[in-house]
């Protein structure tokens, strides 16, 4: 039996200790906005964060959270279901088209501004580089970063 700490809630699953985090969330405990892109952590689809820390999911066992907090892009958003600030400036720049990629791009973001509340173009390209966007948004996605920054002006290029 492995006990997570999943979205502030305590998780008990059995499961193989090598199965990826990214099936546990998604099959065991049917939370499906934790997306499968590639499988090999490449694309960034699978991000969620295990203590504070953006992990891709695909490729790390679940014995590797055991005890720990996951949060997943459905524990992002505020208690009365309010969205976090990225959440929200994803939706005010209409960030995504095809939407696939877009809670592990958030999930990454979130870290980012986490770690660094008012990062440079540079910092936001460099924190984003591994999620990759088939649809190309990542002119509104380092807006999108920026407004939830709060450092967002009206003469960047959206």
């Amino acid at each position: 039996m492995i006990t997570l700490n999943v979205n502030g809630q305590a998780k008990e699953v059995d499961v193989d200790p090598a199965t990826p985090i990214l099936w546990v969330v998604r099959e065991n405990l049917k939370m499906t906005g934790t997306k499968f892109g590639c499988g090999v952590a490449l694309c960034g689809a699978c991000t969620v964060h295990v203590d504070g820390k953006p992990v891709r999911s695909c490729s790390t066992p679940v014995s590797e959270a055991d005890g720990k907090a996951i949060t997943t892009i459905e524990g992002l958003a505020e208690e009365d279901g309010t969205f976090s600030k990225v959440q929200q400036a994803w939706v005010d720049e209409q960030v995504a088209q095809c939407g696939y990629c877009q809670s592990g791009q958030i999930m990454t973001a979130t870290a980012l501004l986490k770690n660094n509340p008012n990062p440079s173009d540079e910092q936001i390209d460099a924190a984003m580089a591994g999620n990759i966007c088939r649809c190309g948004t990542y002119v509104r996605i380092r807006k999108a970063i920026k407004v939830a920054a709060g450092n967002a002006t009206e003469t960047q290029e959206a």
